[in-house]
């Protein structure tokens, strides 16, 4: 049977998937609090130094789809170990980089098999839980990622104000390996996982009716784009805030990063909220919200920058929560395979918009950024608006069964 809420199984589960999630983001976004640091060690510019933060992404969004496919043959367990496993050891290699390019190359295939994590954890607990108990294994699942997020923000400043990057990410990916034996402790094997050979034909039909979908394109621009301005915000921040007029220490900087709860509150309010409003409303208030808090960190303002980012990582999170939530559902009437290319496109804006991002940064400063950022989230909000209109999905185009055999989760 499935397990319940509250049972010794749903506990080991849910625990299990909270500490993948934690090593999973904490790797992820660790170097962003490093930016500044790679930047003067290696005498490079801010975008240059951004594409660690870049090339993780990057394989991730590479690795969301095929591995999606790879774990309905190898199993789910299997994959999510050996992804966490080799993700630690590339981030403790991480630490040892000769130079700059080998640092890339160690980022990029870190963030390829962090894939297998993130493309599988999902479809294990629905296979494993109870339906009823589902939504809070997931609810805890997301939080690891988010505080994942977080820590790796904040301990990579806090390491950085005592020592240097590479005992940051040695730090960092000691904690991943500890989360990956963790994870290994406390998960149970699969009881109601079934192989199924992956049917590339059919795959690859999924995937082409997924864009083909006007409605589901868009909110895949909308993924991309929101992520790429968030990733942005997150990039450079951490040079505004050491350089005049604020001249933050490291670690001080990095507490900032604390804020990024604001993002696991407004998710889950953003879910009972669209249940209410409905997902169309709930898009363009929330990327409104977004873009409001933009604007509140234009100021050379401690207060007004804080305040700022808390509303912009609400509004984010928020407006994030009801587009996937959106195309999950429109995606499963449909028949085809949504949520793993809204993934996709969402990994791509944290890779391709990031580094674009520190172009406006080195060319105008965080005034550059505002309107670059603002931009994309303006985007956004027209593409919000437009969706309003979008008749809902009616139809499904292929059955459970091919969806099944081409590895959709």
């Amino acid at each position: 049977m499935p397990h319940r809420r509250g049972t010794p199984g749903f506990r080991r589960i849910t625990w299990a998937l909270f500490a993948a999630g934690l090593a999973t983001f904490t790797t992820l976004y660790c170097v962003q609090s490093l930016l500044p640091a790679l930047t003067e060690q290696f005498r490079i510019s801010p975008a240059t130094s951004s594409l660690a933060v870049s090339l993780g992404t990057a394989g991730l969004a590479v690795g969301i789809i095929p591995l999606t496919a790879l774990s309905a043959v190898w199993g789910r367990t299997r994959m999510m170990t050996t992804s966490l496993f080799l993700a630690a050891s590339l981030g403790i290699a991480q630490a040892f980089s000769p130079g700059f390019p080998v640092l890339l190359a160690l980022r990029g295939a870190q963030g390829l098999v962090l894939a297998g994590v993130v493309a599988t954890a999902m479809s294990y607990l629905a296979e494993e839980v109870e339906r009823g108990s589902l939504g809070f294994a997931m609810g805890l699942y997301v939080a690891g990622n988010s505080i994942g997020g977080m820590a790796g923000r904040l301990i990579g400043s806090l390491v950085l104000d005592v020592s240097n990057w590479r005992w940051a990410l040695a730090v960092v990916g000691a904690l991943a390996l500890g989360c990956a034996v963790l994870y290994r402790a406390l998960i149970l094997p699969s009881a109601h996982f079934r192989p199924v050979p992956p049917r590339l034909p059919a795959l690859a039909g999924a995937v082409a009716r997924a864009v083909a979908d006007r409605g589901l394109l868009r909110l895949f621009c909308c993924g991309l784009l929101l992520m790429g301005g968030f990733v942005t915000v997150y990039n450079y921040l951490g040079f505004r805030l050491l350089a005049v007029p604020f001249g933050l220490p490291h670690a001080v900087a990095g507490l900032i990063s604390v804020v990024y709860l604001a993002g696991s509150i407004s998710s889950a309010l953003a879910g009972r909220m669209a249940d209410v409003l409905g997902r169309p409303r709930m898009l363009w208030a929330t990327t409104l919200v977004m873009l409001a808090g933009v604007v509140l960190m234009l100021p050379s303002n401690l207060v007004s920058v804080t305040v700022g980012l808390v509303v912009t990582t609400a509004g984010f999170f928020a407006a994030h929560t009801t587009a996937s939530s959106w195309v999950g559902a429109r995606a499963a009437t449909l028949g085809v395979q949504g949520p793993a290319l809204y993934l996709c496109c969402y990994y791509l804006g944290s890779s391709i918009g990031g580094w674009l991002g520190g172009l406006a940064y080195g060319g105008a400063g965080w005034a550059g950024v505002t309107g670059y950022v603002g931009a994309s989230v303006l985007t956004v909000l027209l593409l919000a608006l437009s969706l309003r209109t979008l008749l809902p999905a009616t139809s499904t185009t292929t059955p459970p069964s091919a969806m099944r055999a081409a590895g959709a989760s």
